[in-house]
């Protein structure tokens, strides 16, 4: 594990201890931020899986996930939706007000929540949460203004890279893989 989080400082994994929220923006973070369409006007967009596998671990140690993104998308919607994140919010010009509107419903505070986010649009929110994160290719101001900057592009396994960084900092990652090489299988 040393070898994997050695690029994390102590302060990361500080305020990362506290989180109970994780929230994040869509293109450029869940996707490398390319839109595609067909002749049909259907849009497709390429998710990692990686990403998508370690929700169920978030949500097992009661890290809820989110999604407020800018873009209004049935492909997202499916993807937020075949995950079982928390909520998922589309079409989101203020995204700090459905942020804050969130924070209340759940009953948490600013200091409890985490945000991964590339561009302009999602800086009031990174500069104001306990723990904000960006893919390596976000915007240079919005790289500026992180706790974290992740090794991985947007669409690559950044959101993977700060669940892991969640998980880590709980004393939590390491009970998951050891519950994972535990289990016996058996001869069919």
């Amino acid at each position: 594990m040393k070898e994997y989080f050695g690029h994390v400082p102590a302060e990361v994994f500080d305020k990362a201890s506290k989180i109970k929220l994780l929230v994040t923006d869509v293109d450029g973070v869940l996707t490398d931020g390319g839109v595609i369409y067909d002749d049909h006007k259907t849009e497709f967009k390429r998710f990692q899986v990686k990403d998508g596998q370690i929700v169920q671990f978030l949500k097992a140690h009661d890290i809820r996930i989110g999604v407020i993104t800018g873009r209004n998308s049935l492909v997202v919607k499916n993807r937020c939706e075949e995950l079982g994140f928390d909520f998922h919010f589309h079409g989101v010009k203020e995204k700090s007000l459905v942020f804050l509107s969130q924070l209340k419903a759940l009953g948490l505070t600013l200091d409890q929540c985490a945000y991964i986010g590339d561009d302009i649009i999602d800086l009031p929110i990174l500069k104001n949460v306990g723990f904000s994160a960006c893919p390596n290719d976000a915007m240079s101001y919005v790289k500026d203004k992180v706790d974290f900057v992740s090794e991985f592009n947007g669409g690559d396994g950044v959101f993977r890279e700060v669940a892991d960084i969640l998980l880590e900092s709980q004393g939590k990652l390491g009970s998951v893989i050891e519950h994972l090489i535990s289990q016996k299988l058996q001869n069919p």
